[in-house]
């Protein structure tokens, strides 16, 4: 026989904890504003299967980060078949953006008419590039739909973690720099690849002076673009004494030219990590420039609710 403080043999009996109202509570998921513009992620370079999957994957992301969140990505070089262009994904947006106003009315619901942008267009890019944001800015003018275009990702810590990432998983540096293990191939000096010019590698050192931090080794940012960069900077970090070399892409992917990095790598004699791609720091990233376009703020995981 049980009382209701326990069975009868003395045990206690684990009683559930009533829902804690005030700051202890779990907050309640974000969701995306009803009506809020479509987020369009602008990739650019040559569109091929494994770009867009990339793309979608980090669009993937942004939306299981903020549920309801329309998404869409627009190819800079898109055909508006396979690839659909960024110009066209934008005109699309602004049509269903008016369709819907005008599906409203003619159910006799109220309706407030459409303002601001149909859309927030997030260049699927790491760091500055004047050429191609350049471009990215003609497709959203050309497109004649209302739009914001917002910048560029980084420099982000998230983006040094995110190459420490693909560092490790090449083999070329510890996953955790407080473990006690070692790791046979690591690389005692990193040369962070970028593309864009002078621009990018001065927005690259940024996130090289984060990554140095995270891996305690030296890190010096070149231009993949720029004949001889990668080569210099690596010879520069060997007469600072560092033997072993890696080329690390402070970049996601479809931006970077076939066969470029490897013969940068070849070139410098150094080992190479992969590009960022869809490691799931860039999906958030592309969903606080949109978020922040909007004055949204995202209620973080874990963080108090009064």
């Amino acid at each position: 026989m049980s009382t209701p403080t326990g069975p009868d043999n003395g045990l206690p009996v684990r009683m559930p904890r009533p829902r804690q109202p005030g700051r202890h509570r779990r907050p309640e998921p974000a969701v995306a504003p009803e009506g809020a513009p479509a987020l369009v992620l602008a990739v650019p370079g040559s569109p091929s299967p494994a770009v867009r999957s990339v793309a979608e994957e980090i669009v993937s992301i942004a939306r299981s980060e903020l549920p309801g969140l329309e998404a869409a990505v627009g190819f800079l070089n898109g055909d508006d078949v396979e690839f659909p262009s960024l110009s066209s994904v934008l005109a699309q947006a602004a049509a269903l953006r008016g369709e819907r106003y005008e599906f409203a009315l003619a159910a006799g619901r109220e309706a407030a008419e459409p303002t601001g942008p149909a859309a927030v267009v997030v260049p699927l890019l790491a760091g500055p590039d004047s050429e191609l944001t350049g471009l990215i800015r003609d497709a959203v003018a050309a497109a004649g739909a209302p739009a914001e275009l917002t910048d560029v990702l980084g420099p982000h810590p998230l983006l040094a973690e995110a190459v420490h990432v693909r560092l490790s998983e090449a083999g070329l540096a510890r996953a955790d720099r407080a473990r006690l293990f070692t790791v046979a191939t690591a690389a005692d000096g990193i040369v962070l690849a970028t593309t864009g010019g002078d621009e990018a590698v001065q927005a690259a050192g940024i996130t090289g002076m984060l990554l140095a931090a995270r891996l305690a080794v030296p890190v010096m940012a070149a231009a993949l673009d720029q004949e001889g960069s990668v080569a210099a900077v690596a010879e520069q970090l060997r007469g600072s004494g560092s033997q072993s070399l890696a080329l690390a892409p402070y970049l996601i992917g479809p931006e970077l030219a076939e066969g470029l990095l490897e013969q940068a790598a070849e070139a410098a004699g150094c080992a190479v990590a992969e590009p960022l791609g869809a490691y799931p720091a860039v999906g958030k990233l592309v969903l606080s420039q949109y978020t922040t376009a909007l004055g949204i703020a995202p209620q973080p995981q874990g963080a108090a609710v009064r």
